[in-house]
């Protein structure tokens, strides 16, 4: 590793780090309990967002079928909650682990293939998840959806921080961070710069004796895990689950931010799902059309700039850079 990639990787240790120490600091600002509770949301969000995001920048791969992790972790921990004594670490761990294991097993199956067929898989198994959730009522309760009573203590702390606004907001951000963090130091790894050579060339590298298949189905079981994750959070929050996490509609709202904040960054999918939701709460207190009004602002992003907010974010800052050097 070159001085400069070692003091950029420093830099974006720190900023993580001061990251983390903001969304702390966040619940101590007067923004108002709705406005806690809608950015808390977000993040849970933006993490399902960073998962699809993280199979487009790594893969070049879109799944319409990634609300089947967000989905089952949600799930597997609210039947795990609600039917056993288990202990909540293990818990946790197989609400995160049983959606990544089923993610790598499908993943050497739908990555053999590419484009329309990946997505058009990755949206049938999605929706054989949700119909199985939306009809069988005696395991989840159909429908209906399924309320969970969580201990009154979890890990030592009182369940009520993981349903408190400015509490749980700390949590999920800092572990949002640490997710985005996780993911730049992977794709400065050679790992992660050799899966992205396999997504620009996979018959170059599989000439040169790299198992492909299984590093695309790693990437791949890698975003179940961030999803799953997310339905935990969401679940531990709400107390609530419901078939709706399931339905390919959610995965499709998750692609719109991945594409909106620009899938090329690790931080664009989080970013574009905070701008979205913010957005949507914003512009649905004006009209009821919000909708056509959204379609119409990713059409315009796709067009006019297909790298996102986040390509944005950087031209000006490259603008601003290189204008403060001519100054000079």
């Amino acid at each position: 590793m070159s001085v400069q990639s070692s003091m950029k990787t420093t830099l974006i240790c720190v900023l993580a780090l001061s990251s983390m120490i903001g969304g702390i600091l966040v619940p101590f600002l007067p923004i108002g309990p709705v406005n806690l509770t809608l950015i808390t949301q977000g993040t849970f969000t933006a993490i399902m967002a960073t998962s699809v995001g993280l199979l487009i920048h790594q893969c070049g791969l879109i799944s319409f079928g990634h609300a089947t992790f967000f989905g089952l972790g949600a799930y597997i921990a609210a039947l795990l909650l609600k039917n056993t004594t288990l202990h909540f670490t293990l818990i946790v761990a197989l609400a995160i682990g049983l959606p990544t294991l089923f993610g790598f097993l499908m993943a050497l199956v739908v990555v053999r293939q590419t484009g329309v067929a990946f997505s058009m898989l990755t949206l049938a198994v999605a929706q054989v998840f949700h119909e199985v959730i939306l009809k069988w009522r005696n395991l989840a309760g159909g429908d209906d959806g399924m309320s969970v009573q969580l201990p009154k203590t979890l890990l030592g702390f009182d369940s009520l921080i993981f349903q408190t606004a400015s509490t749980m907001f700390s949590i999920s951000w800092c572990l949002l961070t640490a997710i985005l963090l996780g993911l730049y130091l992977f794709n400065q790894s050679r790992w992660g710069r050799l899966v992205f050579a396999i997504r620009d060339n996979e018959e170059r590298v599989r000439f040169l004796g790299h198992d492909t298949l299984l590093l695309r189905a790693f990437v791949f079981s890698l975003s179940s895990a961030i999803g799953a994750l997310g339905g935990v959070l969401f679940l531990l929050y709400n107390a609530y689950v419901s078939p709706e996490l399931l339905h390919w509609t959610y995965s499709g709202f998750a692609l719109v931010m991945a594409i909106v904040g620009g899938a090329e960054f690790v931080l664009g999918p989080a970013l574009g799902a905070l701008v979205f939701l913010f957005t949507k709460d914003a512009m649905g207190d004006i009209t009821e059309h919000w909708q056509a009004i959204m379609g119409v602002t990713l059409i315009v992003i796709t067009v006019w700039r297909p790298a996102g907010l986040a390509g944005i974010a950087e031209t000006q800052f490259k603008k601003f850079k290189w204008g403060r050097r001519d100054v000079q």
